[in-house]
């Protein structure tokens, strides 16, 4: 019997697609709060086949609390807590985890799905082998983050958080062009290289953020637009080599932040006032959430790093993107799908 393979079905990729990109962005945020919570190290194994279910019983409670009190965290950060005190932290990771898992099933499945039973045309299928494998990547990358705050240092290395967060973000963004690109007509309002350098500059924005929470950077220089009476700290440049400064400076890093989220307002103002008469409403969205994105960021800054408001600066930073996204990906002429 002869094997049929049907039409590509490009709504339900979509819908698809989509589901996914929520559940990245969820997954991007519950990992912002266990950043912020200090939660990311509860946790010093890795079991992604036979890690689905918590602990059970007060004697494996106790057993992961005591692996836990091996750890640098607990012994310089933590060492006064309990075990009531350590579920709070657990809890977040587990979940942090677990969603990854949830991600990784609810995208495979799917796409052996269409892969076996229809027609899906070359370029399409190589981004979504891709995807799946950034998607693999992506888990082993957050392990070694969390090993790497389990050997000297009570916290994750802020190279490791970034690569981290970068990818995470890289992931979001391919899947929702794919998406968006699947539904959508060519269009030329805005120039290919002005909607993608506009999202690169975000990306890259997200990148020293995730440097600068990575070094705690956020709970020192709480003033704006001056960073405690200066422009330039007098230190910024104080490490050497000169260059290691850019990252390792915190400083220097904070300083970098602020001048990319200065041009990343003025980039988002100036697309939408070149082109506010077109009918995009990513365009509108992306002015909105820059100039939301920017007060935020001052507030994170005046509030010295408070959870909430640096969390909800994360996530409207993850929407800007989103919305960069729309105004670049969505250009990709349909008859490519």
């Amino acid at each position: 019997m002869k094997f049929v393979r049907y039409a590509t079905p490009r709504r339900a990729i979509r819908y698809w697609l989509f589901a996914c990109c929520t559940l990245v962005f969820c997954m991007a945020l519950l990992g912002g709060i266990t950043r912020l919570t200090e939660s990311g190290l509860s946790m010093v194994d890795w079991k992604p086949v036979t890690g689905w279910l918590p602990p059970l019983s007060a004697s494996a409670w106790a057993e992961i609390f005591d692996a836990y009190r091996n750890t640098p965290e607990f012994r310089v950060v933590n060492f006064w807590m309990e075990l009531k005190d350590f579920k709070q932290i657990f809890w977040l990771e587990f979940l942090h985890r677990l969603l990854g898992r949830i991600i990784g099933i609810v995208y495979l499945l799917p796409f052996l799905w269409f892969a076996i039973f229809y027609r899906l045309p070359t370029w399409l299928q190589t981004r979504l082998v891709f995807l799946f494998v950034l998607g693999s990547a992506q888990g082993l990358l957050g392990w070694y983050m969390v090993k790497s705050g389990m050997v000297d240092e009570a916290s994750v290395s802020h190279y490791m958080l970034a690569a981290h967060l970068g990818l995470a973000v890289t992931i979001y963004g391919m899947m929702l062009s794919t998406a968006i690109a699947l539904g959508s007509t060519s269009t030329k309002v805005i120039p290919a290289a002005w909607a993608g350098g506009f999202t690169v500059l975000i990306f890259v924005t997200m990148l020293w953020g995730a440097f600068l929470s990575g070094l705690d950077g956020g709970t020192i220089f709480n003033t704006f637009p001056l960073m405690d009476g200066h422009f330039i700290p007098p230190d910024a440049f104080s490490n050497s080599p000169i260059w290691i400064n850019i990252f390792e400076n915190v400083a220097l890093v904070q300083f970098s932040h602020r001048v990319l989220a200065i041009l990343s307002l003025s980039a988002a103002i100036l697309l939408w006032w070149r082109y506010r008469n077109s009918n995009l409403p990513a365009l509108h969205l992306a002015a909105l959430f820059a100039v939301l994105q920017f007060c935020l960021g001052i507030a994170t800054i005046l509030s010295g790093a408070s959870i909430y408001i640096a969390w909800a600066h994360q996530a409207v930073g993850i929407a800007l993107f989103s919305a960069a996204v729309w105004l670049w990906g969505g250009r990709a002429k349909a008859s490519n799908a």
